[in-house]
């Protein structure tokens, strides 16, 4: 849905970065990430490029919605995007490098898959490593559409990934459920069974988890 530089300009401010930088640049890409507070997974990030004075209607940070909305801008988001790209870092990465290196880099790889050239980057409260122009927001996916377009392509990614793949791996855990967050029930499955390859074991060492094994 396209509206005029009128209707933009009375928006609620989902765009109002976005009308800042649309005079300079052309296509600009939000960038975020999900995942980083889990035990269990990769951390997994997008990057998306939408039209200029294009109109997600019911767009929001991807947390605030259901999983029925979310699936729905999914789709919509990935119909009338110019450019949709998503990087995962896997949990020994996360160990190696740590979670915040590790969200820069997922960042970095999403970015790296976009089929259109960025010319600028709305960053979720953070910088990622590249030459392209950027500005980190706190709480970027409250407060631009393209951040929140990313946020929702992240996190619908790796739910589905929870839920299918991660889920057939390693039944069990409840992973399709907690998504691989610190949960009562999730603690409980890690106590009766100990971590997998896929948990985060710098994470673990910061719980207090009886019996726990960590290697």
């Amino acid at each position: 849905m396209y509206r005029s530089t009128k209707e933009l300009s009375q928006m609620t401010d989902l765009l109002m970065y976005e009308r800042e930088y649309w005079p300079r640049y052309l296509h600009i890409a939000g960038v975020d990430e999900v995942g980083r507070g889990c035990l269990f997974g990769d951390v997994v990030a997008a990057a998306v490029i939408l039209p200029e004075g294009l109109v997600i209607e019911g767009i929001n940070d991807s947390k605030k919605l259901s999983a029925k909305k979310r699936d729905a801008l999914y789709e919509q988001i990935m119909d009338q995007a110019l450019a949709v790209g998503v990087g995962r870092v896997d949990a020994e990465t996360i160990d190696r490098i740590n979670i915040k290196q590790a969200a820069r880099l997922a960042m970095k790889m999403a970015l790296d898959q976009l089929v259109v050239t960025p010319e600028f980057l709305l960053v979720d409260a953070e910088r990622v490593d590249c030459d392209i122009p950027q500005q980190a927001i706190i709480k970027g996916d409250a407060n631009s559409q393209s951040i929140a377009a990313a946020s929702i392509i992240a996190k619908v990614t790796r739910d589905r990934l929870c839920e299918g793949e991660w889920e057939a791996q390693y039944p069990g855990y409840g992973i399709a459920v907690h998504k691989g967050y610190a949960t009562k029930a999730h603690r409980e499955q890690l106590q009766l069974h100990g971590p997998t390859p896929m948990h985060r074991r710098s994470f673990l060492k910061n719980m207090e988890i009886e019996q726990l094994s960590l290697f």
